[in-house]
């Protein structure tokens, strides 16, 4: 299992400067990459200041002059805010500019917030009917001259340009968590991303067999990756829970605000709805939290990873973006770089080391 770091831009107040948050990444992105982590991912979001990333292209072309090894990845594109023939050029000359790095991840979208004001008002269930429309066009633009008559794009014989710097084209990811996209993403060749949110460890082994379904329905294409992501704070004090509990707490109710469009945002900035609206109230449980999600001292996130191995994930990725203060993430950084990777390395080895006995055998 491979370790990956999901980062954004964010804030939570105007009275943080976009000085200190540019740097906040860039020190994260540099320690991401010395530390040997395999891909940093970065979502798109818009008019909202938690999340700051109109264009996680632009943003990862910038952190591609700032690193020097680790993969870079969209988590994700909204595929109803784009064209074929944009993207398929923008995400082409990204990887150009990135050296070959890029990770092409891409979803339906999830921000009703966002729908209202990026997609006409559209239900962001919907999204999925471009996400499936967009993707075999952008791979036919980095392939050749291309013509689409579609239902929700269409244009005459062109060209995507430039074409993409890696052959045939840049990893695909979907995101993905209902068994109908598994099985799209899958037999179009694509990775999966996904994340059990914020519900009990058992969610890692319903997604887990979701990807293990979808692969064995498809034994036409080559195994993909999966990809799972959970909010992840790691400390070196067990008492030291609380702090990444109350954050996570802090920013689920922003997030109810904008996935549900049912609070205000002011200035771009979420405001928290009260405890009352939020949906699922068993996450907001301060221990559920702390049980649920990849918060603990170094040995205790090497035991809840052993769910994540179990279940076939093939790269855990580190949610750092939310609102945690930039102290604790470098500390997580630094803990999951010291303590937690050369656990797994040694893991990694020894079954390396069985399967060349078992052949030999």
């Amino acid at each position: 299992m491979k370790f990956a770091v999901s980062l954004t831009m964010e804030r939570f107040s105007p009275d943080i400067p976009m000085a200190r948050v540019k740097s906040n990444l860039l020190n994260l992105a540099r320690m991401a990459d010395e530390g040997g982590f395999e891909t940093l991912w970065t979502a798109e979001h818009h008019t909202i200041e938690c999340t700051i990333s109109p264009n996680p292209l632009m943003t990862l072309t910038w952190l591609a002059q700032h690193t020097e090894q680790i993969r870079l990845g969209t988590s994700t594109l909204v595929a109803p805010y784009w064209s074929p023939i944009r993207l398929a050029g923008e995400a082409a000359l990204c990887d150009h500019l990135t050296g070959g790095r890029l990770e092409f991840g891409i979803a339906r979208g999830s921000y009703q917030y966002e729908f209202d004001r990026m997609a006409g008002g559209m239900p962001q269930q919907e999204g999925v009917a471009y996400l499936k429309e967009l993707v075999p066009a952008v791979k036919r633009l980095w392939a050749e001259d291309y013509a689409h008559d579609g239902h929700c794009w269409k244009f005459p014989l062109a060209a995507g340009v430039p074409k993409p710097l890696q052959k045939p084209h840049p990893p695909i990811w979907v995101a993905a968590r209902d068994p109908g996209t598994f099985d799209w993403a899958v037999g179009i060749g694509a990775s999966i991303l996904s994340t059990p949110l914020s519900a009990p460890p058992a969610e890692v082994a319903v997604l887990g067999e979701k990807f293990r379904k979808a692969v064995a329905d498809h034994p036409e294409v080559p195994r993909p990756r999966l990809m799972m992501q959970r909010r992840t704070c790691v400390y070196e004090r067990q008492q030291d829970w609380e702090v990444a509990v109350g954050h996570a707490i802090d920013y689920g109710r922003a997030f109810e605000n904008l996935f549900q469009n049912i609070g205000t945002v002011r200035s771009g900035f979420p405001e928290a709805v009260p405890y009352e609206s939020v949906k699922g109230k068993d996450n907001y449980n301060p221990e559920n939290i702390r049980r649920n999600l990849m918060f603990g001292t170094p040995d205790e996130v090497i035991e809840k990873l052993l769910d994540y191995e179990a279940a076939g994930v093939d790269q855990y990725c580190l949610g750092l973006t939310f609102n945690l203060p930039f102290e604790l993430q470098k500390k997580t950084i630094k803990l999951w770089v010291d303590e937690v990777m050369p656990v797994f390395a040694a893991r990694e080895r020894d079954k390396a080391r069985q399967a060349r006995q078992a052949a030999r055998a």
